[in-house]
């Protein structure tokens, strides 16, 4: 169970937030199809049944190498300053 800390004002500022960042990005295709934790419908788990781009190449005796992370609280390890210049750089 969570427990949030968020008045109710905070909260719909957050959903209002999110909800123009999200449709932003959508809008300027910059999300890449395989940020699997940030798109709608698409949970972390879909990535693991996304196999057809590590199958082929093992078919055709190729090396494949896949990375699949989770970080835990990674959002509280964010430099600042980097996030606010990534923003900057994508017209945020």
């Amino acid at each position: 169970m969570c427990v949030s800390l968020l008045s109710v004002f905070d909260k719909i500022l957050e959903k209002l937030m999110y909800c123009r960042l999200y449709n932003y990005l959508q809008h300027n295709d910059i999300l890449c199809d395989y940020q699997f934790g940030f798109h709608r419908h698409h949970s972390t788990c879909l990535a693991l049944i996304d196999v057809d781009q590590i199958c082929q190449p093992l078919d055709n005796h190729e090396f494949v190498i896949g990375i699949y992370l989770d970080l835990p609280k990674a959002f509280d390890t964010v430099d600042h300053n980097i996030l606010l210049t990534k923003l900057f750089l994508y017209g945020i």
